[in-house]
């Protein structure tokens, strides 16, 4: 291992300024002589992360973490002493010195660091493939161009890159670059046969014929790539027919854990500009293109509360901006609990009145003032829960549906830590749903009574279910009988499954993720896990596999019962609005004969998942 000379360690310590190391990570605001922000070791929603920049350290009076600048990248960037050192010399072009024959060897660097450059080397190597003069540049250039309509110098500030559509030379130039062949093999750039030894000739390239997008992480390292499919795409591409094709993970890339654009997103944020949160890759793009420089986009798959820790880190206002299609708005209610729990200030841009456009659309047609424009009409946390469950211009709802529209805001205002949030939250709802405040906070407390109370087990489990509730059942089953998955998140709306507990939680996370088409396997959930607890929770499910002799039926038992425990308390309210009607009575007995013939309907239609063989 090379010893770097501790001299030359005291005069980094001397020449950079702490500030400048944590401000990459974390937002830090003047306070008096030092420096504070949030913590970037843990969540919290109150700064008490401090900087001195005369002494060199920091310290967390939250989590107790403290050091200086070589620990601080050490722990951010998990890397060891000297992988640090040298990392903050090349950030501040400082050259760092070795004891006497001590220096670096190949051997010595880190296959962290070595995805890295590779990494780096990729974005370039698809770049050049997009200026050239080759048929695979002039064909990118006019589908950026005209077909996608980007300028050309948004192509140069996001490093926009072709990948050939043969091989194109990436694995050769890597290779007499005499990277690692763990690194190579691991970097997911490449195909390699299961136990075919790593040559250049033996790497076949992933992305081919594909405009490429480079992701980069919030420190501004290219960690990944999107590739858009174009009609140069080879037929014989392992993944034709999808649109997108993402980097898989590795260790330096997990989905779930950045978002594209935060590192330029992050140093635009401020009072009056909040972050914006669009659906894709190309959203975020044009947003930046027409002046909109806080937009953010997840990696093509649902949103993690990791994620919008993340934002929060840097500041604690978003502005949700998906589009108006039944998937959008779908992704829109997923994310509205998680960012109130994340302590965030979360605000919803719509479209009245043009469901199929979207922020992509729009923007080209009417450039920033289509954002003004949206953001005039914006919807606060509760004004988009209630019109999601009691929709603008609906006929006068009855006290049960009422009732039933109030418990799902409820759910969601459940999310807060804070009394305070909460008790705002009820005081806003009770206005949006024509409800008493008074009976809505009495709801509530009724609700969170409920919670706390010890739970029992379903009477009706199913004989081969190996916990309390029909979410852990079929969490157990997504985890054992992965093909399940896809089909059970066609048929399972979400909001069927009881996500006060954590089974149901991640039983709702998962099939997101089916939903997506973004399931990464049993084995890599790390990016999907946000909890010790959850991670606790799936260590044991998945450690001895369970003895279901018929897999589907105990899916179709499951759903069954979700269903069951979703319509059966309105009936019961039915049942006893029938005994009580009288002449002078406002319930109409039609109307409710008809709802209890209608879900009584729905209780006996057969729940098919069709799995494929």
């Amino acid at each position: 291992m090379p010893v770097i000379k501790p001299t030359c360690v005291r005069d980094l310590k001397l020449r950079v300024n702490i500030a400048d190391v944590v401000s990459r990570v974390a937002t830090l605001r003047k306070a008096g002589s030092r420096m504070k922000g949030l913590c970037p070791f843990h969540n919290e929603k109150t700064p008490s992360f401090h900087v001195d920049p005369e002494k060199g350290f920091y310290k967390c009076f939250g989590c107790g973490k403290a050091g200086d600048i070589i620990s601080f990248v050490r722990e951010t960037e998990q890397l060891n002493f000297t992988e640090a050192v040298e990392a903050l010399g090349q950030r501040f072009g400082i050259v760092i010195e070795y004891e006497e024959g001590s220096g670096p060897t190949r051997e010595d660097r880190s296959l962290r660091q070595e995805l890295y450059d590779i990494h780096e080397q990729a974005a370039d190597f698809y770049r050049e493939a997009f200026r050239s003069a080759k048929p695979i540049g002039e064909y990118m250039r006019v589908y950026w161009e005209a077909q996608r309509r980007f300028p050309a110098a948004l192509a140069e500030e996001f490093r926009i890159g072709a990948a050939p559509p043969d091989d194109g030379g990436l694995a050769a130039k890597l290779w007499q670059r005499r990277y690692s062949e763990e690194a190579l093999r691991q970097c997911g750039l490449f195909f390699l046969r299961d136990g075919a030894a790593v040559t250049a000739a033996a790497l076949r390239p992933r992305f081919r014929g594909r405009l490429m997008i480079p992701i980069r992480d919030h420190q501004g390292r290219v960690v990944a790539f999107t590739a858009r499919q174009t009609e140069r795409t080879p037929e014989d591409d392992p993944a034709h027919e999808a649109k997108y094709v993402n980097s898989p993970e590795t260790p330096i890339f997990t989905k779930g854990n950045l978002l594209f654009n935060l590192d330029r997103a992050r140093t635009g944020v401020g009072e009056g500009h909040p972050f914006v949160l669009v659906e894709g890759q190309l959203d975020a793009m044009r947003c930046w293109q027409v002046g909109l420089k806080t937009a953010v986009a997840p990696q093509g798959t649902a949103i993690t509360e990791t994620q919008l820790s993340l934002l929060r880190r840097y500041h604690p206002q978003v502005e949700c901006f998906f589009d108006s299609d039944g998937a959008g708005q779908k992704a829109a209610l997923r994310l509205l609990p998680m960012a109130i729990r994340a302590g965030l200030e979360v605000r919803f841009l719509t479209l009245a009145g043009a469901e199929k456009l979207d922020p992509d659309l729009l923007f080209l047609e009417k450039g920033l003032a289509a954002y003004e424009e949206v953001r005039g009409k914006a919807l606060s946390a509760m004004a988009f829960a209630c019109r999601a469950v009691l929709p603008p211009g609906q006929p006068a709802t009855s006290p049960e549906q009422k009732s039933r529209a109030a418990r799902t805001v409820l759910e969601t205002i459940a999310a807060a830590e804070s009394e305070v949030a909460r008790s705002a939250f009820i005081s806003e709802a009770a206005a949006h749903l024509a409800l008493p405040a008074a009976a809505l906070q009495r709801d509530f407390e009724r609700m969170l009574g409920r919670r706390s109370a010890p739970q029992r087990a379903p009477a009706e489990a199913p004989a081969a279910a190996a916990g309390p509730t029909p979410e852990h059942d079929l969490l157990l089953l997504l985890l054992h009988c992965e093909g399940l998955g896809k089909p059970m998140s066609a048929v399972l709306p979400h909001h069927w499954i009881d996500t006060s507990h954590a089974a149901g939680v991640l039983l709702n996370r998962f099939l997101a993720e089916f939903e997506h088409d973004a399931w990464p396997g049993r084995d890599h959930l790390d990016g999907l896990l946000e909890s010790p607890s959850e991670k606790a929770l799936i260590a044991s499910l998945l450690f001895d596999p369970p003895g279901f002799d018929d897999p589907l039926k105990v899916a179709q038992e499951g759903l069954r019962q979700l269903r069951a425990r979703s319509i059966e308390p309105r009936l019961r309210q039915i049942e006893l609005a029938l005994a009580r009607v009288s002449a002078d009575s406002k319930d109409d007995p039609v109307s409710l004969l008809r709802e209890s013939f209608e879900l009584q309907r729905q209780l006996r239609q057969p729940l098919v998942l069709t799995v494929a063989r």
